[in-house]
């Protein structure tokens, strides 16, 4: 079976829109890479977006779960595996074909696909600045 693998840059990128182009060519059996995860952006109120985050990170025991994750490239693959249907098989072998980085740590070069920040006209956070505020608390 011939896998056809792409590089994406997600800097700048809506993380939804990204999210949902990369879960369709997963489910079509191409291997992503996707760079610079820390660059994504959410769209929306910044204070509203980081508080909704740190509801996700505290809900449930510490050592039950649900466990959300506090990294950039975590929260992306968890975004991405939200479109697919991971508890089944063809969902759990097209996660297997994700890899995603905070940076870029091979000087790859990527492709954008979705919208970027200079396309929008509202208030938006990266996910690095996410994560910055939930290890502040």
């Amino acid at each position: 079976m011939n896998i056809l693998e792409r590089i994406i840059d997600a800097t700048d990128q809506i993380l939804g829109r990204l999210s949902s182009r990369i879960a369709k060519s997963l489910m079509k059996g191409e291997k992503i890479i996707v760079i610079n995860a820390k660059k994504t952006i959410i769209t929306g109120n910044p204070e509203n977006i980081i508080e909704k985050f740190r509801i996700k990170t505290r809900r449930g025991d510490p050592h039950h779960g649900p466990y959300y994750p506090k990294t950039p490239d975590r929260i992306f693959k968890r975004s991405v595996r939200g479109m697919i249907p991971y508890k089944k098989s063809k969902g759990r072998k097209a996660l297997e074909r994700l890899i995603v980085y905070s940076s870029n740590p091979q000087n790859l070069k990527g492709e954008q696909i979705a919208k970027t920040k200079n396309q929008i006209k509202c208030k938006y956070v990266s996910l690095e600045e996410i994560t910055k505020k939930l290890k502040g608390f």
